[in-house]
């Protein structure tokens, strides 16, 4: 199978190590992986605070760039979500028919991680061994856009040695939402101290996620508070494989 790694902004720009992560996971599953060089912004930022005009060469740059292969997958609930039901939106709107039936075809082949792997591949098992107790945040793009559901936490229990500890009030956005943490920085921060609270009661060593941008705000938050809790996206974990040695020699913790 020809895939496509649609890497997105953040882990292009902040986090490439969730890139790697994914690329070293689908091949380890038999997967042909290609990152193609052309990809850009997809254009959620622009459309979710009120440009559609210049999100709309990002649309048509997507769809030239991602078109012929079989499956495009992103390491993102949140991108994922746009380009699934934002940008043939936005095509129409803007009066480009073939534009949007281009970027409905990419659209019914763009899954998110968790989606990839477990509707596509039909593996729940990936060989991942993570020995830690872990717990995780249900993003809210993953959840109510996408919704996955339970997929994340199916392919975490199969994870070997970890531990997955239930997170309460999970379903509760964190208070990223983008551009929302910035325009709304108090109610943001209210929502994080929250969603910390209970990531903290669980006395988990990781907390992951399915979404960089929330990832990076909650880290941000328990890094403050020194709570000793690190933030692991769901594809670094998926791709831990090996003995507690050998991740140790390879300087993983």
């Amino acid at each position: 199978m020809r895939v496509a790694l649609f890497l997105t902004c953040l882990v292009d720009g902040m986090f490439p190590d969730v890139g790697k992560a994914t690329v070293r996971l689908l091949r380890r599953l038999g997967c042909e992986v290609e990152v193609p060089l052309a990809q850009t912004c997809c254009g959620q930022m622009h459309i979710n605070t009120g440009y559609p005009r210049q999100a709309l060469p990002l649309v048509g740059n997507h769809v030239d760039t991602f078109a012929g292969y079989d499956a495009v997958v992103i390491p993102s609930g949140s991108c994922a979500g746009s380009i699934r039901h934002q940008h043939a939106e936005l095509a129409r709107e803007s009066g480009r028919p073939a534009l949007a039936a281009a970027a409905e075809d990419i659209a019914a082949r763009t899954y998110e991680l968790s989606e990839f792997l477990i509707d596509v591949l039909g593996v729940t098992d990936v060989g991942a061994y993570y020995p830690h107790r872990v717990t995780y945040h249900p993003t809210c793009h993953s959840l109510r856009i996408l919704r996955v559901g339970d997929r994340p936490l199916r392919l975490l229990r199969e994870v070997g040695g970890l531990e997955l500890i239930e997170l309460p009030a999970a379903q509760e956005c964190c208070g990223f939402g983008g551009t929302f943490a910035l325009k709304n920085a108090d109610t943001s921060t209210a929502m994080l101290t929250d969603k910390i609270s209970n990531v903290v009661s669980t006395r988990a060593e990781v907390c992951t996620a399915g979404d960089s941008s929330c990832l990076m705000h909650i880290g941000g938050g328990l890094a403050r508070l020194r709570a000793g809790v690190r933030t692991v996206h769901l594809a670094e974990i998926l791709a831990s494989t090996g003995s507690r040695a050998a991740l140790d020699a390879a300087g993983v913790s």
